[in-house]
């Protein structure tokens, strides 16, 4: 994949990724949908979208039979977490404990297997990370137990995915986008499921049903279906850190679209996250070559 196409799909992964924190902020804080059925709703949604595009690629192999359970599990994880979350947290601490998790587990991986930070890459991953914390500690609350271990084990699945997706074209399991779409597609009978047994706590309106929609099918399907595509080009450590910059992403969007303040301080944080990650991801081409591609994961 070439620089310029490997930049683009990053972005795009994010501006999708970002999207859909506001549009779950939105529906789980201003809107009566309950968690069950937000997270049954945007996974349907995504599993649609994602079948759809991959019937309308020529060349792609059906999505039936990609995948595999343990990756969608994970991604089921995620969902739910995510969702129930929100409930009770808010949203600064809630991207502090998600983001934090999901830098942890894949940087730990990445480490573990044999991947290296030089010095500047160091610098870049500590810039953006005081950047991270000077953007959300001012809005921090303590959180209650329940919320913050959903929000955890989010992070640590949403780090257990992607793991995983990196490695998926590697092991023969087919296009990333057929494989996104089975993960997605296994994941339905686990969100009904839940639908189910959380049916004592439905409640569901006509906004929360869009913007689940919406999450599912447009912020999650395609947004992860690029990502998904991306991430085989990306060490886990950059794969990681470049995911500091959707709190920067959904904090401008909420300035723009919600009426949220932006102040100099949310600036001068942006720039040392989105400054810490270009430090972190741009190797020196010589760098670059003489760095061996860590190894399929377990």
């Amino acid at each position: 994949m070439s620089r310029l196409r490997l930049l683009v799909c990053v972005c795009l992964a994010m501006a999708a990724f970002a999207g859909n924190s506001l549009l779950c902020r939105m529906a789980l804080k201003h809107t009566a949908i309950d968690a069950a059925s937000f997270t049954a709703v945007r996974l349907v949604s995504g599993a649609c979208m994602l079948w759809l595009l991959v019937r309308l690629q020529r060349g792609t192999p059906a999505a039936q039979g990609k995948g595999d359970w343990l990756s969608a599990s994970a991604l089921f994880a995620y969902a739910a977490g995510f969702s129930f979350a929100y409930i009770s947290m808010s949203a600064a601490t809630s991207a502090l404990l998600l983001f934090g998790s999901v830098q942890a587990t894949m940087i730990f991986h990445g480490i573990s297997q044999g991947e290296r930070l030089r010095g500047r890459q160091l610098l870049g991953l500590a810039v953006a990370l005081a950047g991270l914390v000077a953007l959300l500690l001012p809005g921090l609350a303590t959180p209650s137990l329940s919320g913050a271990l959903c929000m955890l084990g989010a992070g640590v699945a949403w780090g257990v995915y992607s793991l995983r997706g990196k490695r998926q074209p590697s092991t023969n399991t087919g296009h990333p986008t057929a494989v996104t779409a089975g993960n997605f597609m296994r994941t339905v009978p686990m969100a009904l499921v839940l639908a189910l047994v959380m049916v004592d706590q439905l409640s569901l309106d006509s906004s929360g049903l869009v913007l689940a929609m919406l999450s599912g099918a447009l912020a999650s399907g395609i947004g992860y279906a690029i990502w998904y595509y991306a991430l085989p080009a990306l060490k886990a450590t950059h794969a990681a850190t470049v995911q500091l910059s959707v709190p920067v992403i959904a904090a401008l969007g909420g300035a723009l679209f919600l009426g949220e303040a932006f102040t100099l301080p949310l600036l001068l944080s942006s720039c040392a996250i989105l400054g810490g990650i270009a430090l972190l991801i741009l190797d020196r081409p010589a760098e670059r070559q003489h760095t061996p591609a860590p190894p399929p994961g377990p």
